[in-house]
């Protein structure tokens, strides 16, 4: 299946609706014929790549979930759906940077606070906050499908894109990268919902 004219979109919304091996290939196939809206991103709106690449991959996984929730209501192109909601999140992160709010969210770290603790508190401290946070962490990932579990796992062991892709059979690293960030989204809902 080809995604290669614009009369495609139809059929491109139709697998992604779908739940099977064509939606992945659909997702795929909406992440590669987009991507150059990363560079706009750096270009027209002067992020880093990595910021771009976020908000691009935030982009398409937001659309996917609007089309697989039926409220694409094809009221434009795919492509320009797919822009406005780059557009947005661009400007998001622009005014994050911008705005007094920005200083809201540069909190101190765990590890500058411990820098004002006793050294013998320290290593109590630590271990507490490592097994703690172990303990959570191990209790969220059960949550998690199985996928997510393994990819998740990779990617703290040092895989990289590529050698997930090839292991757990992704067509590309980018496809890794979007279904990473979708497992990761799912366990910040996971902590979020259901804190302990």
């Amino acid at each position: 299946m080809t995604f290669d004219n614009p009369s495609a979109d139809e059929e491109l919304i139709k697998s992604l609706q779908q739940n099977n091996s064509l939606k992945r290939r659909a997702e795929e196939e909406l992440f590669n014929r987009h991507a150059y809206f990363i560079r706009e991103g750096m270009n027209k709106y002067s992020l880093p790549e990595e910021e771009a690449f976020d908000a691009y991959s935030d982009t398409i996984l937001q659309t996917i979930d609007n089309i697989t929730k039926g409220l694409f209501e094809k009221r434009s192109s795919l492509k320009t759906y797919l822009f406005r909601i780059f557009y947005n999140k661009c400007v998001d992160l622009i005014r994050k940077k911008t705005t007094n709010k920005s200083s809201i969210h540069q909190t101190a770290s765990i590890s500058d606070m411990l820098l004002l603790v006793a050294d013998s508190a320290k290593t109590v401290i630590q271990q507490l906050i490592e097994k703690t946070d172990l303990d959570i962490l191990k209790n969220k990932m059960k949550e998690l499908g199985e996928n997510c579990r393994k990819l998740l796992a990779m990617f703290a062991d040092g895989y990289n894109d590529k050698e997930i892709a090839v292991f757990m059979e992704y067509k590309t690293a980018d496809v890794v990268k979007t279904s990473r960030l979708r497992c990761l989204e799912k366990l910040r809902q996971l902590y979020n919902t259901k804190k302990e």
